[in-house]
């Protein structure tokens, strides 16, 4: 959107209409003596003269009196109340942590059905069981019969489940495709699980609310109910890997801090060095925002992967650990390894950084990295690690030469890590997991089946079309509880179900946070779990996921509090209240409202989330309440032009399946038969919406009348009347037919900010609100096509109380095409222009932004980056050895470059997260008129400017003599902050208040530390390994 600042018209003077969109420039100053040619009383004629036309259309077709006087009549029968924000954030949170424990609940069953099931079951390495596999059900071979571990599995669309096909009575196992799906630790843990089907659809049945329950198998398989087909990439490949998601990750092992150790001496030049980047890769998916990583890269000198972290660890975000997998493709191998001076800076470090208490204190690790080791450092380790061990020690030995391994090994076993080597990049993802089940053991004897829960995450199993869901995941462990085992620690897995975030704002009655109210919720880190101003996904037309959506931070939306006064409280658990003024942008960032908010903040016992309810000052601190008969309200509520807003809850319609296709009305129907005991409904609300509907009906007769009589008017671009109230309830009228709206999208479910949503009022609502009360509100909705398809509209408040802190009952409004709007305009100016300005400018802030980049990047890099991929550069690999078996490894690395490090460079435009700034424009209501004149060098521009009444319009008049045509326009255009190396270095380095975990289990006592990995021997025969290879890249 721009300005443009020249009125290019026949006559002198240019009349321009103000939609409170953009601002004057500099060089403006007051007009004075011979300057002023335009005469102000003129303007001000023309300013009545239009204002008075448009409030009289706007509030004859919207009905505005007639329902301001309604709701008068009934002044005496309501009860105004203030609404006490601390009590209400603590009832809400109660409500919460009620829900978030049924769900605990559920976890907790299915934990003991799993341990029992194990218990009673005995390993059997011949075993043969025919399961449903997730992928191969219902698939069926060339002779129509079904193939091995497929068979006829019912599945049946389901809307609790996005519509997908789904069986309720049964689940499915889905297998990685990098791994045998009839090996022998598989076949027996998906005989044992079998006993959590009928859990699952007891806890389904308990709770109708829960959606997706599974158990993620230690040894890789995952058990998911309801079951449900899965379906390969083009590639023919199931990346997933349940051991790597976060809920596993998080209730498998306790928060640690890890320094990553990568040899780059001259021996890891090639594919050594890919596997060894892939490796380091693979260890960061397994890190999680209450882990601290850093990553040093060693020969002959010590490199940390990024300079600016020198000495410290960071927090394994999303966005830290991308960077620093940017760093890697910037490794290269050369020199000597000296493994006693990196392992000396990573026990430094993790002790220096654990004094600071900023840590995760709690597990300690040093991932190690390398080729070989010509020594087992035992003198370090005495110094540094011994005899408490505190730092667990993890060797990767990256190749097939097994000479180093007994060293690595030692090293494993007496630091009480594990030791695996690493082939092939097919091996690392594999291989990288074991350290997870190692970190487990101490939570495992410990027998603590803590409950976590995970930040906000997009559900990946809806298909193309459907909109996102925002999930958060409630998991626990799974232990075996044999006595032979117990010092081994043997973790079986983790179960966990999805809790949609839409469920969490079920529980909150949105009417009485008042219009421009909100609830919110954060992590433990000051994550955002769920706030209106969250924007996770970006893109036209099919939506795409921002690569940091899961970690943006409560600053970042509540940018004003530049202390993190509130953050910090929350994050800390804190109970109380704190205001602030804020500067809320509305219509996509194009509009803007000042307003004084009040905050009220409470923790959710049980989880490490906190709540908090901001409530705007002034009307949004006061609720009413009505009363009519149940009789009156029912009638007036099934008119075919009610409709209540989809996303509040009037009545839990998803409690039991046999309401689940019930509207809102006819559960509200339902509800006050007294026939439905089982149907959960918010009575109060229900109460409310009852008088609203009484309240508003007379204008449903009032806008017949006008339909009946508009033929015989001039009125023909008035095309819709509509009304909302403060429950949801919204009526619509038409003045034509439905095929002839101008705005075919307005009040539909496509216009997101025109309708009622779970976490806002509409956007004409929230701008009404904060007019003068008894004015209109005028706008033209932005993206809505060519002028002569464009629209504007005009709403208002109604207030119950003739004054300021009156809780607003309804807004009423109507919408009518822009050109009938302009015709208007002109007769009242007499002119033939028209022009968008306004008097007010200040700065906004999005720190969710993304920006365009231009990056280099390497044609294979993707395709070492994903291990199936990675078969075929094995396969190469190993025909390279078979060439040149008995020749040093690194000769052959000319051969494979073209999949390493000279693979050709690609440039392409990508986005990235970025910091951006914008201007945004408000109407200063004091000025009611103004005059001045804009210096273009070679002559003076001369303009009146004149408040339009009962509006939010100005008028603008210019002398149009003078051309100003050399300005630039003013854009509402976003740019980037940039950010200097220095800011970029604390920016990484800054980390704000974060509460840890409650509970820790960095080692135990009884722990059996031996079993520590064991080295592969030496290399298979080619055949085998070949073999292995072609299985894996067929589909089973």
């Amino acid at each position: 959107m721009q300005v443009d600042r020249s009125c290019v018209v026949s006559s002198a003077w240019c009349s321009c209409l103000l939609l409170l969109f953009s601002t004057l420039s500099t060089r403006v100053t007051e007009v004075g003596g011979t300057h002023q040619s335009i005469p102000p009383a003129v303007v001000k004629l023309w300013a009545s003269a239009f204002g008075g036309e448009m409030k009289s259309i706007s509030a004859k077709y919207s009905g505005s009196q007639l329902l301001q006087k309604k709701y008068k009549e009934f002044e005496r029968a309501v009860r105004v109340e203030e609404i006490d924000g601390l009590q209400l954030v603590k009832r809400l949170a109660e409500d919460m942590e009620e829900m978030f424990h049924k769900k605990a609940q559920a976890m907790k069953r299915l934990v003991e059905a799993a341990e029992e099931a194990h218990l009673q079951h005995e390993e059997d390495p011949n075993l043969q069981y025919e399961y449903f596999n997730a992928v191969l059900i219902n698939e069926v071979d060339d002779e129509g019969n079904s193939v091995e571990l497929g068979g006829e599995f019912i599945l049946q669309p389901n809307d609790h489940f996005n519509n997908l096909s789904v069986n309720l009575s049964l689940s499915v196992v889905q297998v990685p495709t990098n791994m045998y799906n009839k090996d022998s630790a598989i076949v027996n843990g998906v005989y044992w699980s079998e006993a959590l089907n009928k859990v699952f659809v007891d806890n389904f049945e308990r709770d109708p609310s829960l959606i997706w329950q599974y158990f993620g198998s230690a040894k890789g398989f995952f058990r998911q109910y309801p079951g449900i087909k899965w379906k390969p990439d083009e590639h023919g490949v199931i990346a997933f890997d349940c051991r790597n998601r976060k809920w596993y990750i998080q209730a498998a092992t306790s928060p640690k801090d890890v320094v990553i150790l990568v040899d780059v001496s001259g021996s890891m030049k090639g594919l050594r060095l890919t596997i060894a980047r892939q490796t380091v890769s693979s260890i960061l998916d397994t890190l999680g925002d209450d882990d601290f990583f850093n990553i040093i890269a060693y020969n002959e000198e010590l490199h940390y992967v990024e300079p600016c972290l020198n000495g410290t660890l960071v927090q394994a975000d999303v966005t830290n650990k991308d960077h620093f997998r940017e760093h890697l493709d910037k490794l290269f191998a050369q020199g000597i390894g000296m493994l006693d001076i990196a392992l000396t800076e990573a026990f430094n470090l993790l002790s220096d950084f654990n004094e600071t208490g900023r840590g995760s204190e709690c597990s300690q690790a040093i991932m190690l990295v390398t080729d070989g080791a010509v020594d087992t450092y035992d003198a370090i380790f005495a110094k540094y690690n011994w005899p408490e061990r505190k730092v667990r020690i993890f060797p990767y030995l990256i190749g097939r030469e097994s000479a180093f391994a007994d060293n690595l090994k030692w090293m494993a076993c007496a630091n009480k890590g594990y030791f695996t080597q690493i082939s092939t990049l097919a091996d690392v993802q594999e291989n990288v997991m074991e350290y997870l089940h190692v970190l487990s053991r101490p939570k495992v004897i410990d027998q603590e089946h803590d409950t976590v829960w995970t930040e906000a995450y997009i559900d990946s199993t809806l298909e193309d079309g459907q909109d996102p869901v925002l999930m958060t995941t409630v998991a626990m462990p799974v232990f075996s509880t044999k006595n032979e085992t117990r010092n081994r620690g043997i973790l079986l897995g983790v179960v966990g179900t999805d809790v949609p975030v839409s469920e969490l704002l079920k529980t909150i009655p949105k009417y009485k946070l008042g219009i421009h109210g909100y609830a919110f919720a954060i992590t433990n880190n000051g994550y955002i779990l769920t706030h209106p101003d969250l924007r996770p996904l970006y893109g036209d037309g099919k939506k795409r996921r921002k690569p940091n959506y899961s970690s943006v931070d409560l600053s970042e939306v509540e940018w004003e509090d530049k202390d993190d006064t509130l953050r910090n409280a929350m994050v800390n658990r804190k109970t109380g209240t704190f205001s602030m003024e804020v500067k809320k942008s509305v219509d996509k960032g194009k509009r803007v409202l000042v307003l004084h908010n009040d905050y009220y903040y409470t923790d959710i016992k049980g989880t490490p989330f906190s709540l908090g309810v901001a409530l705007s000052r002034g009307h949004g601190k006061f609720f009413f309440r009505g009363n009519v008969t149940v009789e009156e309200g029912l009638h007036d509520l099934e008119h075919p032009d009610v409709a209540l807003a989809d996303e509040w809850t009037y009545c839990n319609t998803d409690e039991h399946p046999e309401h689940r296709y019930l509207s809102q009305i006819e559960a509200i129907k339902l509800y006050l038969s007294g026939h439905e005991p089982h149907l959960q409904c918010d009575k109060e609300l229900i109460q409310e919406v009852l008088f609203d509907a009484v309240v508003t009906a007379p204008l449903e007769a009032y806008w017949t009348s006008l339909v009946l009589n508009k033929s015989e008017n001039s009125d023909k671009g008035v095309e819709i009347a509509y009304l909302g109230t403060r429950t949801g309830l919204s009526r619509i009228n038409l003045f034509v037919v439905p095929d002839e709206l101008t705005n075919q999208d307005f009040l539909t479910a496509e216009d997101k900010e025109g309708v009622f949503n779970a976490d806002h009022f509409p956007l004409w609502y929230k701008r009404a609100a904060e007019q003068v009360p008894g004015t209109f509100v005028y706008s033209l909705p932005f993206n809505t096509g060519s002028e002569n398809k464009s629209v504007v509209l005009a709403s208002t408040a109604i207030q119950l109380l003739d004054e300021r802190k009156s809780p607003i009952a309804a807004a009423v409004g109507i919408q009518m095409k822009l050109d009938f709007f302009q015709k208007k305009f002109w007769t009242a100016s007499r002119q033939v222009h028209m022009h968008k300005y306004t008097p007010g400018l200040v700065t906004l802030y999005d720190y969710q932004a993304l920006c365009w980049v231009f990056s280099e990047s390497s044609d294979s890099g993707h395709t070492l980056l994903d291990p199936y991929f990675a078969f075929f550069s094995a396969m190469k690999w190993m025909l390279t050895e078979l060439v040149i078996f008995l020749v040093e490894f690194n000769f052959y690395s000319w051969w494979h470059s073209d999949l390493t490090a000279k693979a050709q460079r690609i440039g392409r435009s990508m986005q990235v997260p970025c910091d951006t700034e914008y201007p945004a424009f408000i109407s200063e209501r004091t000025i009611k008129e103004n005059m001045g004149h804009l210096d273009c060098d070679s002559c003076i521009k001369s303009f009146v400017i004149q408040q339009i009444p009962s509006s939010n319009l100005f008028m603008v008049v210019v002398d149009n003599k003078c051309d100003c045509s050399m300005f630039e326009p003013i854009t509402m255009d976003p740019f980037e902050i940039m950010y200097n190396e220095s800011l970029k270095c604390e920016r990484l380095k800054m980390q704000k208040d974060r509460r840890r975990p409650d509970t820790c289990h960095p080692f135990h006592p009884e722990e059996n530390s031996m079993e520590c990995g064991g080295a592969v021997g030496l290399a298979p025969s080619l055949a085998a390994t070949l073999l292995c290879v072609l299985l894996g890249l067929f589909p089973r």
